[in-house]
């Protein structure tokens, strides 16, 4: 038996790059993203994903002072486990994406414990189908296999765990090689990306999910969740659950408007629901720490 047999991680998005003009309950400062985060917990959440960003604007912020805070502040009101974003395709270069881990990881204090790591290269203009036009038609996001292993490198040597993000097939065929390698090791856990509008991820369906599921590596210490960004990912959860994974939700993906304005302790909730609806239990960050290898 493992420590996360009968156990769901539910992981919150709680603010991506996302304004607040559809829903106001998008967390922005270190001391809102704290709130929240303890709110989370409190409802269920093991873990907190966040974006650096200005407390007045929005903007996100670049500010390795600003990662530092938010830490911080997240730790002084809550046990649970924290993940920065590396702040994806507004960084092109890998070496400057991943520069704030090892600032981050060398103080206990503002050492996270999750960092992600998007494997593979992708068109990112969105779509819109109302219009039957990209928003744009330049944009990508690139990442060669040499950048990836720096990125990994840095996060391992960090003594921070590398959350390996997959938009399709490739990525977690990459994933497998790299586990192959052993350039990723220790207990893997692994992110199936699921978007409406980027046409390089799967559709937030249940056969998008499982089209990459199937395509997971074969690892004896693997485990995976999804989220869904512009898409309503509680749609999925029981797909999820029932095929062994875990869950990845908040505002910072999606506004949830069908459900009035909801914060993000608000799908946490829901969520849990859900799971024990078909005998599951949300994990806690100490039966996350544990599977994992993560110290306390």
């Amino acid at each position: 038996m493992g420590v996360l047999d009968g156990r769901v991680i539910i992981e919150v998005r709680c603010n991506e790059l996302t304004m607040r003009d559809r829903n106001p309950h998008v967390p922005w400062s270190p001391d809102e993203i704290a709130a929240d985060a303890a709110k989370c917990r409190e409802a269920g959440a093991s873990i907190v994903h966040f974006h650096a960003r200005d407390a007045r604007t929005g903007a996100m912020s670049g500010d390795v002072g600003v990662y530092a805070d938010t830490i911080r502040a997240m730790r002084a009101v809550s046990d649970v486990l924290i993940s920065p974003t590396l702040g994806a395709s507004t960084i092109a270069d890998p070496h400057e994406r991943v520069a704030h881990i090892p600032l981050l990881g060398a103080e206990a204090a503002t050492r996270p414990d999750f960092a992600p790591v998007d494997l593979g290269s992708f068109n990112i203009d969105p779509y819109d189908p109302a219009t039957k036009t990209f928003r744009n038609e330049t944009l990508s996001y690139v990442t060669n296999i040499a950048g990836l292993r720096h990125e990994i490198d840095a996060i391992h040597d960090s003594g921070v765990l590398v959350q390996s993000v997959l938009w399709n097939v490739g990525s977690a065929r990459l994933l497998g090689a790299f586990l192959d390698m052993g350039v990723l090791r220790g207990p893997v856990y692994a992110h199936v990306l699921l978007a409406n509008t980027f046409l390089a991820a799967h559709p937030p369906t249940v056969s998008g999910l499982r089209a990459l599921v199937d395509f997971m590596p074969d690892h004896p210490d693997l485990h995976w969740t999804y989220s869904a960004v512009g898409a309503n990912a509680l749609s999925l959860v029981h797909a999820a659950v029932e095929s062994g994974g875990h869950v990845s939700i908040g505002v910072g993906d999606y506004h949830y408007n069908e459900l009035g304005a909801p914060t993000n302790a608000d799908l946490v909730a829901e969520v849990v629901r859900m799971v024990r609806s078909v005998g599951r239990e949300p994990a806690t960050p100490a039966e996350v720490r544990q599977a994992f290898g993560l110290g306390a």
